[in-house]
């Protein structure tokens, strides 16, 4: 019971650590990252609740789905470093 409130602890730490760094950090491309994290860690507090259904779900979904749409939009945009001018 006591290494599964430590585990609890752990993965909302790191849910709402990935979830700040989403919010600051000025590198997309490491806010996606971030994000994966966060919804990773996410997936994880599902299966500690044992719902691995939803689990699952919020993998394919979230994981699988929206952070390859943003991985996609962030290599397909054109970001020019300031200061260059082609």
């Amino acid at each position: 019971m006591v290494y599964e409130t430590i585990a609890f602890a752990l993965f909302a730490l790191v849910t709402v650590g990935c979830s700040l760094g989403v919010v600051l950090v000025r590198d997309i491309w490491h806010s996606a990252l971030l994000l994966g994290g966060a919804l990773l860690s996410v997936a994880v507090h599902y299966v500690m609740l044992q719902a691995e259904f939803l689990a699952a779900m919020q993998i394919l979904v979230y994981v699988g789905g929206v952070l390859i749409l943003v991985t996609f939009a962030v290599m397909l945009t054109h970001v020019r470093p300031e200061g260059s001018s082609t």
